[in-house]
């Protein structure tokens, strides 16, 4: 049989790279496909001479209904390539990044992070670290050859494999990584709620928070899958964290999405902190010098003056990755960066107090946590506070679900393509005359109010989204609204490419 391209079965699939590797409908996500996914993977490996006859390949997943399924096939891929899968169970995905790190050894988490059920994905790490941009398209080039009698019609297995027995190694190295570095009994005395939904890090959580000598208390356990997009946060969301916070006085809530690499974090009154805040002051906490954030953080990040060098990069970790390794070539010693999602990303070791916390250059969510109530600790004061401490920045976003991708690319190119004239006259009703207009990543709108608009695709599903910037939360939204409305006038009806209104779509 002819040799198999990535290239042609990623375009065909719809199951494709996205901001933080291949995502796509459960359904699409055969045994075969993933197979394939898999394979490439590895191919690529064995081609940089990263991966030895024998070699172990590490695996994890999330907690939705299809991750042991996909995991199962990436095992098998892993077994009949000539290598030894390495399951460590149902972790978080910067548990098995570090895992991976710290022995040298690549590994693929199966997760879909914040998407729903019914999509998932696979993320790919090399012993470096996550793939780049310039890996996916090595991946997307390779050819395979494989037995196709292994897969029925629809592709799946004749004879379904079994995962191999977890062990918890990673976890357990994950938690020690946390434990060893901040003050021990740092957390004495305070009381933390810990909403576990569907999340992996709901253990991870607990162990470290309670190893650091706080009363933890889980809340809310589900054994179905809950979205939980920590950009976008659920109107029940909420109003759940402002309830517990009135009813069981804790000092904090905190949690994180599907796969644990993006952190949810609520004050004492149960309000919930912007992820790129939050970045901010864990950057802070941990000394770092030079951070890289993609143009849709809050600007807090410059005008707290706290940071020597502040990159701006476009949205996914990969970009932020690269500009930490920039920032690592000009010579600057702590290194850090972070997303809106509130993903964090260590890109040089810190040492404080004689303790050491290694690189892990992947988005985490426990690292937010744990020293977000380190440092509440340490000033004997409450989170609020230390928002209170910084200037006032209010940052808002959301997303309109089953945008298709071709049509949010073409609304996009119509207003990128408007001249300053048509953007002000189709914008300004709404959010106030334009300043200035930043491409990096989307149409990122400055406006003349000192507040921020800024329209882009997700990379990952068929959305569209909105981020806001205002002086005051009430303002930011308010503007959020106005966003959210244009963007189901342009799903109705896209602007033309002059900047105007048509009854066709374009494209």
């Amino acid at each position: 049989m002819p040799p198999i391209s990535m290239d042609e079965l990623m375009a065909t699939s719809g199951v494709q790279f996205g901001t933080s590797g291949a995502r796509g409908p459960v359904a699409r996500m055969n045994d075969r496909l993933c197979y394939l996914y898999t394979c490439a993977f590895l191919q690529f490996l064995r081609r940089r001479d990263q991966l030895k006859p024998g070699a172990a390949v590490a695996i994890a997943g999330d907690r939705r209904a299809s991750t042991p399924r996909i995991l199962a096939a990436c095992a098998a891929a892993i077994a009949d390539f000539g290598a030894v899968p390495r399951h460590l169970g149902y972790i978080p995905s910067p548990a098995l990044a570090a895992f991976g790190l710290a022995h040298d050894m690549p590994s693929l988490m199966v997760t879909g992070s914040h998407i729903p059920d019914d999509r998932n994905g696979i993320k790919f790490n090399t012993r470096h670290g996550e793939i780049l941009k310039q890996d996916e398209c090595a991946i997307r080039s390779e050819q395979l050859s494989v037995d196709e009698r292994r897969f029925d019609a629809k592709g799946a297995f004749l004879r379904p494999p079994q995962l191999p027995q977890a062990d918890s190694s990673a976890l357990d190295e994950y938690v020690a990584r946390y434990t060893g570095f901040l003050p021990p009994g740092c957390l004495t005395g305070m009381r933390i709620g810990l909403y576990l939904h569907s999340t992996v890090a709901g253990e991870a959580f607990a162990r470290v928070l309670g190893g650091l000598g706080a009363e933890v208390i889980s809340l809310a356990p589900s054994t179905a899958f809950i979205p939980v997009d920590t950009e976008a946060i659920r109107v029940e969301d909420v109003a759940l964290a402002r309830r517990w916070a009135a009813e069981e006085r804790f000092d904090a809530i905190v949690s994180a999405d599907g796969d644990g690499d993006r952190p949810l974090v609520a004050d004492e009154a149960g309000e919930w902190l912007r992820g790129d805040v939050a970045g901010v002051l864990c950057a802070r906490y941990l000394g770092i010098e030079a951070v890289a954030t993609p143009v849709s953080s809050n600007t807090v990040v410059e005008r707290c003056n706290s940071f020597r060098r502040v990159a701006r990069t476009r949205i996914g970790s990969p970009f932020v990755i690269e500009a930490m390794q920039a920032l690592g070539a000009e010579g600057f010693a702590t290194i850090a960066g972070y997303e809106a999602n509130g993903g964090f990303l260590l890109g040089s070791p810190v040492e404080r107090a004689g303790r050491r916390l290694d690189a892990l250059p992947t988005r985490d969510a426990l690292i937010v946590a744990a020293t977000l109530l380190a440092a509440s600790a340490a000033g004997r004061s409450t989170l609020s506070a230390l928002l209170h401490g910084l200037p006032s920045r209010h940052t808002a976003s959301d997303r309109l679900r089953e945008f298709p991708v071709e049509e949010a690319a073409a609304v996009l190119t119509a207003l990128r393509e408007s001249g300053r004239q048509e953007l002000n006259a189709l914008l300004a009703p709404h959010f106030g005359p334009v300043r200035a207009v930043d491409l990096t990543d989307g149409l990122r709108l400055l406006l003349d109010a000192d507040e921020v608009v800024h329209f882009r695709p997700s990379g990952n599903a068929p959305e569209l989204r909105c981020y806001v910037e205002a002086a005051t939360r009430e303002r930011a939204a308010e503007m959020l609204r106005h966003g959210m409305a244009l963007l189901a006038r342009w799903r109705a009806e896209p602007p033309t490419r002059g900047g105007g209104r048509s009854s066709r779509r374009i494209g």
